[in-house]
């Protein structure tokens, strides 16, 4: 386990067992680099809901499309996709876009069937839809369930057939002791006949009454316990209605009390040395207290299946997880963080050799952005992967300061498949859209984004995106009172339209964010022409060399066949020798490879 206590004195601690050794934080791990316009015109926006004032750059808006009906009554929450469909969760169900032509998306079909807070994934012709708050029935319907104790309560996962898309058929449902708050689809390459789903569930344990077997005794007393463990569940894809626990994952054993940093005072309650000495004072005591322990759930869980990885975000820590064994995951690292409050969701890099997680401080509901923020409440927090261990290098947060009636804080988001590089692309609710350049951990930096105003002014509501993912090359937004937002990455400084018609080269038939794929790119003139860009913007290749290496792989587009490969090849073989003498070889090789796949060698 790692702890990073709270700035401005960074320091990073191990433990091994309960022995604590200190050291320093690299100094890059400092960094902070700036690339955003100044003034920020994110700074100062309107307030409104579908008139607010909006900030772009770099991105261009293709379409944005209110909630209908019911669900414009409620929170749009988390994405998942399918060919051209888009399943949007919202706590009075889920709808389903169509966004084939991502101007004009139309609604294809929605589910009233409300819960909180219906995340949603998808596997072929089956949808997984959370279900967590004690309002939802098994019936889909709208009435509640008013009894603390009932039979007619749905907590845990429901599934639905899409076979027709137009047409959902509820099919059935798995309960769990502390319902679905999220949840993960994981796929075993080894088993092609199930899927399974991993249930971080956050609220209370139910009653046994309500759910036979459900405990919320610690595990000395209970070894079946609800606590320190998430929920696995096999489900059988030519059957789904049979789905079922197959066991409970309990990684979270033996953690020790996350270390906590001071809340920020009030302004109506400033504190005295000796009142703000008194209150640590209390804190350490309740640390001390016998039996108090780590976190007893985790709130989401980031699978990587090509790397046997998975990053899950447990309330005070960022844990890593082997995945090996999709049935059975066990922990193998796990960090905290005094600047961090609530360790959300992660994202890797993708050789799997870095993560990220997010906090979301005040459970997305307060203000993080302020000019009295600092820059480390409500961030990202880096990390690199070094033999199984995590390694903080830095934070990064959206820069612009937001007010006081912007819920702002970190939140879901995913890679942007630029080849040679690590792009991602997050949402950050009334902070907007981020996306920001991490491929060295220890100095992000943003690219572009997207904001608006306050949904209120003089009133801290609800709004802005829940999560933004790219997928096949749009970028699409959940926004939680306003709808659905389709955006496009446009050419700037930082990324240039090769890079951008590289990624849109990466397709997905489908893709639940929380199981990330492993980005593949096919061989395409515009891939190695990306890395001739990045190889500019290095440095890499001196000025004439760039312009060479242009003009040849323009020459060998133009032509075909035998002609093509050997130029191709008399390409990739000057650039073998480049790569000796560069200041970034591993670039230059990255584009060696490039050009010989082109070439078919």
């Amino acid at each position: 386990m790692t702890v990073v206590p709270t700035t401005p004195r960074r320091w990073a601690l191990t433990l091994a067992g309960l022995a604590l050794a200190l050291g320093v934080l690299p100094a890059s791990a400092q960094q902070k680099v700036k690339t955003t316009p100044s003034p920020d015109p994110r700074e100062g926006l309107a307030a409104g809901k579908f008139d607010a004032g909006e900030a772009i750059w770099n991105m261009r808006m293709l379409s944005t499309t209110p909630s209908p009906g019911p669900f414009a009554l409620n929170t749009n929450t988390d994405l998942a996709f399918s060919g051209n469909l888009v399943y949007q969760g919202n706590y009075n169900g889920f709808m389903v876009w169509d966004i084939a032509n991502p101007a004009k998306p139309h609604l294809t079909t929605w589910s009233h069937c409300p819960a909180s807070q219906s995340d949603i994934s998808v596997y072929g012709n089956l949808a997984f839809v959370s279900a967590e708050g004690l309002s939802g029935r098994l019936d889909c319907g709208t009435q509640g369930v008013p009894e603390p104790v009932s039979a007619d309560r749905v907590r845990g996962i429901r599934i639905f057939d899409m076979t027709d898309p137009l047409d959902p058929k509820y099919v059935g449902n798995v309960q769990t002791c502390r319902g679905s708050h999220t949840h993960t689809v994981v796929t075993d390459k080894n088993d092609p006949e199930h899927v399974y789903v991993y249930i971080s569930g956050s609220s209370r344990v139910r009653s046994p009454e309500e759910l036979p077997g459900c405990s919320e005794l610690a595990p000395s007393e209970d070894p079946n316990s609800s606590l320190f463990r998430i929920e696995v569940i096999k489900v059988p894809l030519k059957d789904p209605s049979k789905a079922a626990i197959v066991g409970g994952a309990r990684f979270l054993d033996n953690l020790a009390p996350a270390p906590q940093r001071s809340q920020p005072t009030p302004p109506q309650r400033q504190l005295t040395p000796a009142q703000d000495s008194a209150m640590a004072a209390r804190r350490a005591a309740m640390a001390a207290r016998p039996g108090r322990t780590g976190p007893n759930q985790c709130h989401d869980i980031t699978v990587y299946p090509a790397v046997d990885l998975a990053g899950g975000a447990c309330g005070g820590y960022g844990v890593l997880l082997d995945i090996s064994d999709p049935a059975n995951p066990r922990r193998i690292d796990a960090v905290a963080d005094t600047n961090f409050s609530f360790w959300h969701s992660a994202t890797f890099h993708n050789d799997g050799k870095a993560v990220l997680f997010t906090d979301e401080w005040g459970g997305g509901r307060a203000p993080r952005c302020r000019e009295s923020d600092k820059y480390e409440w409500g961030a990202n927090a880096l990390f690199t992967i070094e033999n199984g261990k995590m390694k903080f290098q830095s934070y990064y947060k959206m820069p612009a300061r937001q007010t006081e009636w912007e819920n702002c804080v970190a939140h879901n988001g995913s890679p942007i498949p630029i080849p040679g590089r690590e792009v991602m692309v997050q949402g950050w609710y009334q902070g907007g859209i981020s996306i920001f350049d991490w491929t060295d951990p220890a100095a992000p930096f943003e690219l572009a984004f997207h904001d608006r105003g306050p949904l209120a002014d003089g009133e801290l509501t609800s709004a802005g995106s829940w999560s933004v993912y790219w997928y096949n090359g749009v970028i699409v937004n959940s926004e939680i009172a306003r709808g659905l937002d389709i955006f496009e990455l446009t050419p700037s400084e930082y990324i240039s339209q090769n890079e951008i018609d590289a990624a849109k080269t990466v397709i997905w038939k489908e893709l639940n964010p929380q199981e990330q794929p492993m980005m593949v790119w096919p061989a395409s003139f515009a891939k190695a022409r990306a890395f001739v860009d990045q190889l500019e913007r290095s440095k890499g290749l001196t000025a004439p060399r760039i312009a060479i290496v242009r003009e040849a792989l323009t020459r060998a587009e133009a032509t075909g066949g035998n002609t093509r490969n050997a130029a191709l090849g008399q390409l990739a073989t000057s650039l073998v020798a480049d790569a000796r003498g560069s200041s970034d070889a591993p670039k230059v090789t990255m584009l060696v490879n490039a050009v010989r796949e082109l070439g078919g060698s």
